[in-house]
């Protein structure tokens, strides 16, 4: 077809009429507008050039006087110019351009059935402008994309080098273990490792304890888990099985080794009774430390009231943390940083504290807007946990510029193909996208997630969250990496369509 350009002769009519069909994308109301503008324009300078124009020696008054002579009138009256007047010339020489139109559709993969009820959000991050949305003003259960949220919180509230605490008080022959949170407390002995590397240890406890006493005998233990109130230790909407099976434990602010059976596997039985187990195992340890009378101290539970430190030790900082939570989706750590972070914030350290708490710690610090959210838990188990995906997909901005350390988060996220619960993933046609997706996974029973940040072919970094819900099993991963892999490929040139 040959060109505007080659085509000069062309009238302004002509002209309107070519680019309306070499825009076939372009919406009714641009096309009439230009129209309108190409047309009456074109009105506009006929008339300009045809109407009489007023002597500029007549008056006002004379204007609206009929002239004596209608012969003198016409002759004194200006005969049409040819050229257009400056009222003609005004109208622009060009159109201005819209938008360019985004053309890569994803449509097809957001809509595979194995996502169940499909929600999602994607985001420039160069341009803060939501390129695809779909119900992401909606609340929806997370699964494990939850800790990312708790990862934002626990950065707030504590910091990213606060440490949980564990002590021992007393005096006479009554001592207290005191939980402050720490999950991560080992009864490992010395040279060996759980978990947790480098995780403090009941021993080296044990042994500042006998450093106080001496050869003062130990009658009475006491188990003193009141950092927060226990009656809340397991959400009725976690399965039975998440415990038995080793995912989650009952949270208490006092236990040991996460309360694994195996205290180096991350999936390992809990028992129902996570305080008493760290009582023995700290028996136990000052058994070993040479302390006397522990072998038949009786254990008792509740409140201490001594303020005499007889001994103390830290978790590792919030920051080392993160990076033993986020590439395993530790439940554990999630649920240990939300309830301390609770109590931090001058909250009660309950669950039901965590919606309040999340909100004003995502508001003040990194000033989203978490007005709809639903907090059950800092793990994401529960079904009853509401996230907009839209949220999400902010948060990970922020995660991405590393504001207020969340650079720790994105160090930490999976990396599709390589690394954490992402590196057995995106195989087959989604290999393409292996290196390029820095994403958080989650999974319960009714719902597969995924969020994080996408670095896309054309050089966009994309942030993103997608969740299937609903009816949904094992092969919605794949189509979330399907629908990645996609997004990816389309990189800033992504439409909602």
């Amino acid at each position: 077809m040959t060109s505007d350009d080659q085509a000069p002769s062309r009238g302004l009519g002509a002209r309107a009429g070519a680019f309306l069909r070499s825009h076939p994308r372009a919406s009714a109301l641009t096309g009439g507008a230009l129209v309108l503008v190409l047309f009456g324009g074109g009105a506009v300078a006929a008339g300009a050039a045809t109407r009489p124009a007023p002597s500029s020696s007549a008056s006002a008054g004379a204007a609206s006087t009929p002239s004596s002579s209608a012969t003198a009138s016409r002759s004194a009256a200006p005969k049409p110019s040819a050229s257009p007047s400056a009222a003609a010339r005004a109208v622009p020489s060009t159109i201005p351009s819209a938008a360019p139109l985004r053309t890569c559709t994803v449509a097809a993969a957001a809509a595979d059935s194995r996502l169940g009820t499909f929600e999602g959000t994607v985001v420039d991050s160069a341009t803060g402008a939501t390129l695809f949305d779909r119900s992401g003003s909606t609340p929806a259960r997370t699964g494990s994309v939850m800790k990312t949220l708790t990862t934002a919180v626990a950065l707030s509230v504590l910091g990213p080098d606060y440490r949980f605490t564990t002590k021992v008080t007393g005096t006479g022959g009554t001592i207290a273990l005191v939980g402050g949170g720490d999950a991560t407390l080992s009864a490992t002995p010395a040279g060996a490792e759980s978990l947790y590397t480098g995780a403090p240890k009941l021993a080296t406890l044990a042994a500042q304890v006998k450093a106080k006493m001496g050869s003062t005998p130990v009658t009475t233990i006491d188990l003193d888990d009141t950092f927060w109130n226990d009656s809340d230790r397991y959400d009725p909407s976690w399965p039975v099985s998440e415990r038995t099976i080793g995912y989650q434990p009952e949270v208490v602010a006092l236990m040991v080794d996460g309360d694994r059976a195996n205290p180096a596997l991350e999936t390992s039985p809990r028992s129902t009774d996570p305080v008493g187990r760290a009582g023995d195992a700290f028996r136990k340890a000052l058994v070993a430390a040479g302390v006397a009378g522990a072998s038949n101290a009786a254990i008792t539970r509740g409140a201490t009231t001594s303020t005499t430190v007889l001994g103390q030790v830290q978790s590792q900082p919030i920051s080392t943390l993160i990076g033993q939570m986020i590439p395993n989706s530790d439940n554990t750590l999630a649920e240990m940083m939300a309830r301390v972070s609770s109590k931090v914030s001058g909250n009660n350290g309950s669950a039901a504290s965590l919606t309040s708490v999340y909100q004003a710690a995502l508001k003040k610090t990194y000033g989203l807007d978490a007005s709809t959210i639903k907090i059950v838990d800092g793990s994401g188990e529960s079904a009853n946990n509401g996230v907009p995906s839209a949220l999400e997909a902010q948060l990970m901005l922020k995660v991405l510029a590393r504001s207020n350390s969340l650079g720790l988060l994105y160090d930490s996220l999976p990396i599709s193909g390589q690394t954490g619960t992402l590196a057995a993933r995106f195989t087959g046609a989604n290999a393409i996208a292996r290196g390029a997706v820095h994403a958080k996974t989650g999974w319960i029973d009714s719902a597969y997630t995924l969020a994080g940040v996408i670095d896309a072919k054309d050089g966009t970094k994309l942030t993103f969250a997608f969740y299937a819900i609903g009816n949904v099993s094992g092969t919605a991963r794949e189509a979330l990496d399907t629908l990645s892999t996609a997004v990816y490929s389309c990189g800033a040139n992504l439409s909602n369509q």
